[in-house]
């Protein structure tokens, strides 16, 4: 599974057993507006919900 998401690391990587951190923004219809390698977890929520807001104004 995280390989079909983008999550998985490569085989040489030494924390290979551990998925990357990512997210993605999904619209009402299912289209992936936007994916995020979350790289700062605490900035993150405020990142998504920024980019929420813009999608629901335009």
């Amino acid at each position: 599974m995280s390989a079909r998401f983008g999550a998985a690391r490569p085989d040489d990587d030494p924390a290979a057993n551990f998925a990357r951190r990512v997210s993605y923004l999904i619209d009402p219809s299912g289209t992936v507006r936007r994916a995020y390698e979350v790289t700062d977890i605490p900035a993150h929520p405020g990142e998504l919900l920024d980019d929420l807001r813009a999608l629901r104004e335009a």
